[in-house]
């Protein structure tokens, strides 16, 4: 009896121990967690890095590891419309409502990200553009409304507010990984979530996240604030401004004239 006691209690240990091993979690760190958009701005580069924490090394075995870093604006309804050209003139016609489209999103890899994971995983934690745009259920009168969500993509990929950057994560030694991320001139305000993702055999075995706060600054957030806050004066500004730069410009072209 002592003997099975024994090797049950073994039993147990390498249970855990092989739990330990299989452990990993990550720590994030990036350059800056706070960018503010004044006149002047064009654009911006991230650097993200961060590394991997292990309460043993893993078994040999094992298979590679992986990261993903995925960097998402705040996400709004869009209405989708589709042109036609009809009587001679481009007309809008069919439309469909996207529940949610983030204003931004970046998703960087160590390798491609399709068979990187399995599809579950990919729902489960929104991962990718097909996750990240997500439409309102059927559109009486149109039969593919996934046309619509492409097309979005297509357009917010062309204006570099999407982008997907396979390869783009270093990883050294299954230890740390750094990337950079470059957020374009044309960003919008609000909180942007950066998520990290370790991944082994398709499945992530530890996430984090940090937020970035994107402001306007100086004159900029200045006339936002009084616009939301004071109308009527920004009203009144705004139509001196527009009477003084006619002003200005009837001037110039009589001196001009002469």
């Amino acid at each position: 009896m002592r003997i099975v006691s024994l090797w049950r209690a073994l039993a147990v240990w390498l249970l855990l121990a092989t739990g330990a091993m299989a452990q990993e979690t990550v720590v994030t760190g990036i350059n800056t967690d706070n960018i503010a958009l004044t006149a002047n701005f064009s654009g911006s580069d991230l650097f993200v890095f961060g590394a991997i924490r292990r309460d043993a090394p893993p078994p040999e075995d094992a298979p590679p590891l992986d990261v993903i870093i995925t960097i998402k604006g705040p996400p709004m309804p869009v209405i989708v419309r589709r042109k036609e050209r009809r009587f001679g003139i481009w007309m809008n016609t069919e439309s469909v409502e996207v529940r949610a489209a983030p204003k931004f999103y970046a998703i960087a890899t160590t390798s491609p990200l399709e068979g990187l994971m399995t599809e579950t995983e990919r729902l489960r934690y929104g991962i990718g553009l097909d996750q990240a745009v997500r439409r309102v259920g059927g559109h009486e009168g149109i039969e593919d409304a996934s046309e619509f969500t492409d097309a979005l993509v297509r357009i917010r990929n062309r204006q570099e507010l999407y982008e997907q950057l396979n390869n783009s994560v270093s990883l050294a030694e299954d230890t740390l990984f750094q990337a950079e991320i470059a957020m374009p001139a044309n960003i919008v305000e609000g909180d942007y979530e950066a998520e990290f993702f370790l991944v082994r055999d398709q499945e992530v075995v530890s996430e984090g996240s940090t937020t970035i706060v994107v402001r306007k600054a100086g004159l900029e957030r200045w006339i936002f604030n009084l616009s939301r806050n004071q109308p009527l004066v920004y009203g009144i500004l705004s139509v001196l401004v527009a009477l003084f730069a006619g002003w200005a410009a009837a001037a110039a072209f009589r001196l001009f004239k002469r």
